[in-house]
């Protein structure tokens, strides 16, 4: 894959690192298999699997371009053996985690991980997300957010009131979402809170598990 298909996002390369350190106390220490919507670029997952042995990386996004970044970042690290090929997937499509045979999944996942996709993307992604992840997560698997909310309806510091704004005016149904409305969304879905942790630049590290 050449190297112009493959992606640099800047903002993907400033929160690897802190996401990172987060993931490598939650995670379980043995093999872990993983689940990644939303990828992006590719970055993160070349980024966790250098760090952390255990991994066995499912990336996946509904852009076609992230997808040819995604194998582009995968041939460049050479890391074919921990990191899968990525599937086109869009959690906004009925069912759309009915059908992993075509895309050589696993039947479960022991995590499945989401960075900075639910507040520009519209509700129903994160509905779709939630109702995929009741069935393709293990019990006692972790669902794993990265990025802003609000909690209790109010934004964590004057930049990601701007940010909801920004948002909001690109497209009316993106915005920073609050943590209660995630919160009950997971909870219709079999899953827990388990713990949030702040990052930097204002964001959250928000972690639930499947009952």
């Amino acid at each position: 894959m050449s190297n112009a298909k493959r992606l640099n996002f800047p903002s993907t390369g400033r929160n690897a690192e802190p996401i990172l350190q987060v993931l490598k106390k939650e995670l379980p220490p043995g093999p872990c298999t993983v689940l990644e919507i939303a990828s992006g670029s590719g970055q993160h997952a070349v980024h966790f699997c250098a760090a952390m042995a255990q991994l066995n990386y499912w990336p996946s996004d509904l852009d076609p371009a992230h997808i040819d970044s995604i194998k582009a970042w995968r041939d460049h690290a050479n890391s074919h053996g921990r990191i899968q090929p990525p599937s086109l997937v869009n959690v906004c499509a009925p069912q759309w985690e009915t059908t992993p045979k075509s895309k050589n999944w696993p039947a479960f996942f022991d995590a499945i991980v989401n960075i900075n996709m639910i507040h520009i993307a519209p509700w129903e992604a994160t509905l779709g997300l939630m109702r995929g992840v009741a069935r393709l997560l293990r019990p006692g698997g972790i669902l794993f957010f990265y990025g802003p909310f609000k909690q209790g309806g109010v934004h964590s510091a004057p930049s990601n009131a701007d940010f909801d704004e920004n948002l909001h005016g690109r497209n009316p149904d993106w915005g920073v979402r609050d943590l209660d409305d995630v919160t009950a969304c997971a909870k219709e879905n079999s899953l827990k809170l388990r713990r949030t942790v702040a990052m930097p630049a204002n964001n959250l590290c928000v972690l639930y598990e499947k009952g």
